[in-house]
C-alpha cells in the first residue's frame, strides 16, 4: 500500500512496482518521489485545470553548466516555462534548501510560479519581476488564474 497524500485521490495505473506517467507515456519505477509526482500531476490536471499538453515531467534545466531536471514544468501558449514544480518524497521535509533548489530552476527558466510539494505539504510562490520579490500564495492557483 502506498502512503496517503494530502491530495484528492487520483486514477493511477500501477503494475509490477511501476507507475504510469501520463505525460511521458511510460511506466516508471514506483519510488516515493514518483508517487508524489504522479499524484500531483493528476491533481493539477483534474482539479486545477492545467492542460496536460502544456506539462512536461523531468524537464531538463542547465544551471551553472550542469544538467539538472525539474520534476514538472508547465508552459504558457508562447512555450515559455510558467510554473516549475519540485516533488519530494513524503518523508523529506520541505526546507529552505529545497526551496532554493527550485528557485534556481525557476530563475534559469524565467518561470513566474514555484510549487514545492512532498505530497503532504504544498507551497506555492509567485515571483514578482517588477519588485524583485517572491510572494508566497495561500493556495495553488487554477490554471486560468496564472
Amino acid at each position: 500500500m502506498h502512503q496517503s497524500l494530502n491530495l484528492p485521490p487520483a486514477q493511477l495505473k500501477i503494475k509490477d512496482n511501476q507507475i504510469w506517467d501520463i505525460l511521458r507515456s511510460k511506466y516508471y519505477k514506483l519510488t516515493p518521489e514518483e508517487w508524489v509526482r504522479q499524484n500531483f500531476i493528476h491533481y493539477l490536471i483534474d482539479h486545477l485545470g492545467y492542460p496536460k499538453g502544456r506539462m512536461v515531467s523531468e524537464y531538463q534545466v542547465i544551471y551553472n553548466n550542469m544538467k539538472k531536471r525539474c520534476d514538472i514544468a508547465i508552459f504558457d501558449d508562447q512555450r515559455e516555462a510558467k510554473v516549475i514544480v519540485e516533488c519530494k518524497a513524503p518523508k523529506i521535509k520541505i526546507t529552505e534548501d529545497t526551496f532554493y533548489q527550485i528557485a534556481k530552476y525557476a530563475h534559469t527558466l524565467n518561470a513566474s510560479y514555484l510549487i514545492l510539494t512532498n505530497g503532504l505539504e504544498h507551497y506555492c510562490a509567485y515571483i514578482d519581476p517588477e519588485n524583485s520579490s517572491i510572494n508566497y500564495l495561500a493556495e495553488i492557483p487554477v490554471f486560468t488564474n496564472l
